[in-house]
């Protein structure tokens, strides 16, 4: 092979990572259109699917086409599909469903942002900014529905990862923990349920604790051994447990907001107690990572930052805290614990 050719080959590489665009853009669109959930009882022709969705026909191929090559979705027959082993993780109903990170990851929330990149490149700000002018938890307040759409995807995202931390980590052998900023409680039941003996707080804002119990994840043989607590994590950390947790909190947020969160915990933590952060890892140099990709996403979108072991141990430091010990949940996973220090 010559220079020329080889160069040619790097060329085409490089711009066929950027193909990962229209990948990202029709599997957002299949899954809120709900394609996979047409095709759960076996294959329809395109014209079928078409007048289901109330979408245009030849466009609908188009995309299921492309998908398809993608190994997303299967075309068996001239313009007949079937689901795949990969679109059947975009069906609203099966254990493991990403439809809702989907549809996350298509809203004006997480996409637009990304269209003024650059912007964050120049200035170190969170493109949000621009593109929306107030801070993104702000923007989601205001916008219920694109709130509701993200309540739904970190549901999703915690019952892909609940099952591995809980495992991971013998958060019973501290008798009460509460989910700082735990959401819809997702994490904290599936902890709950893997330590009998455990009891727990789940702490987050009123209107994020209303929709907690509505949806129910804490309820049935898990209510007698939960309590729901109202709180701000940049006012007050609420007393009372001798574990507390956040999971991919941290990462939100600048060094600053960050370490106002961290010194609200220390003021709650007991000196026989500990905080225990669950945080993607950055990974290797030159090697690809989620930590990496998240890092990004913090970059663009909130402002926040996925940071390293050494990072990490100096916020928590600057906070009142030693970190005591890293424990891996996988490879793209780790919780930090970390124990109050007397000044």
């Amino acid at each position: 092979m010559d220079t020329h050719t080889t160069s040619s080959t790097k060329a085409i590489e490089l711009l066929r990572m950027t193909d990962g665009l229209v990948v990202h853009q029709t599997l957002c669109a299949a899954a809120k259109l709900g394609i996979a959930d047409l095709l759960d009882e076996g294959e329809r022709g395109i014209a079928d699917l078409a007048f289901a969705m109330q979408v245009n026909e030849d466009a609908l191929y188009r995309t299921l086409r492309f998908l398809a090559g993608q190994g997303v979705f299967r075309e068996v027959q001239p313009r007949t599909f079937v689901n795949s082993p990969l679109s059947e993780f975009m069906r609203t109903d099966v254990q493991g469903s990403v439809r809702s990170v989907l549809i996350f990851r298509g809203s004006h929330y997480y996409f637009s942002p990304f269209m003024e990149f650059l912007y964050s490149v120049e200035t170190g700000a969170p493109a949000r900014r621009k593109t929306f002018g107030k801070e993104a938890f702000d923007y989601l307040r205001s916008n219920p529905e694109e709130g509701r759409v993200f309540d739904d995807a970190m549901t999703a995202i915690s019952a892909l990862w609940a099952p591995a931390i809980a495992a991971a980590y013998d958060f019973g052998r501290w008798g009460t923990v509460t989910d700082v900023g735990g959401g819809n409680g997702r994490l904290l039941a599936e902890i709950l349920r893997a330590h009998p003996g455990l009891r727990g707080v789940l702490a987050d804002q009123a209107p994020v604790l209303d929709r907690a119990r509505q949806r129910g994840l804490l309820s049935g043989s898990l209510a007698d051994r939960v309590r729901f607590e109202p709180s701000n994590f940049f006012d007050a950390v609420p007393w009372g447990s001798r574990a507390y947790v956040m999971k991919n909190i941290i990462h939100d947020w600048n060094d600053d907001d960050a370490r106002r969160i961290l010194l609200n915990c220390r003021r709650a933590v007991p000196d026989d107690g500990v905080l225990l952060l669950v945080e993607y890892c950055v990974g290797e140099a030159n090697a690809p990572s989620l930590g990496k990709m998240v890092d990004i996403v913090m970059l663009t979108v909130t402002g926040g930052k996925e940071r390293t072991a050494h990072q990490h141990r100096e916020l928590l430091a600057s906070a009142g805290f030693e970190l005591s010990c890293t424990i891996p949940v996988s490879n793209e996973m780790v919780i930090l614990e970390a124990r109050a220090v007397n000044c």
